[in-house]
Parts: structure tokens; sequence; C-alpha cells
């Protein structure tokens, strides 16, 4: 069985930040659950493009709000507590939080991402070699 505390994680190099979020990663590939879990701070006012060609993604917000724009289709989407949103065909979308406060969102990742990732210049994650 995996516990871990969130409050104490944030403490640890399982504590990622970059530009626009930071993410506490709860769960990585070391741990070999077939996915990794993180809770993922989006900036106020943040604008973030990004394009997982090598990972899927489901996002629950957990509180604050701010809306996603899928770069396929054009459609936009507004985000609040409550609200799901799944990356299922690798979108490359845009994700926004509104500028009043921070969004935080619950994200899983297939496959597990191995924990220091960060975006490259065109939105992904690196796919680490197995």
């Amino acid at each position: 069985m995996i516990v871990r505390d969130l409050n104490e994680a944030k403490n640890t190099e399982r504590h990622v930040h970059s530009e626009g979020w930071d993410s506490v990663r709860l769960l990585l590939k070391s741990d070999e659950m077939g996915f990794s879990f993180h809770i993922t701070t989006i900036h106020a006012g943040a604008d973030l493009t990004m394009h997982y060609k090598n990972h899927l993604e489901c996002v629950y917000c957990v509180d604050g709000t701010g809306s996603i724009k899928d770069l396929a289709t054009g459609e936009t989407h507004q985000i609040k507590p409550g609200v799901m949103y799944a990356l299922d065909k690798h979108d490359k979308h845009i994700l926004r939080a509104d500028a009043d406060k921070p969004m935080i969102m619950a994200c899983v990742f297939n496959p597990p991402v191995t924990g220091n990732e960060v975006h490259q210049a065109d939105g992904s994650y690196a796919l680490e070699d197995a």
C-alpha cells in the first residue's frame, strides 16, 4: 500500500515548479501503478499551450476557474470545480486560469511520468525510454 501526504510531499523533490504551474507528483513511474497522479496548481492568470503527444491525461478541477481550448476544433470549455476533462486523443490545447486565483487540478497521466518532467518547447513531456 502506498500512502502519501500532499502537504509533506510539497517539501520534497516530488514538488516540481515551472512557468505558470507547479505540481506535486504523488504517484510516479517508480511506484509501478501504471499511471502517475499529481496535484497541479495552475497559477492565476496563466495561459499554457500544451500538447501531450506521448501521454494521455485526465484532469479534475478541485478549485479555481478558467478554460480549456481545443486547438484542433477551436472549441472552448469552461473549467470550474467539479469539471473533468480527458485528453484522449493527445489533444493540443490551451489551458487558462482566471486572473483572480489559481486552479487546483488532480491529474492522472498514462504512461506515468518519472517526476522531473516539464513542458518541452512543443508543449509535451518527453517519453522516457523503458
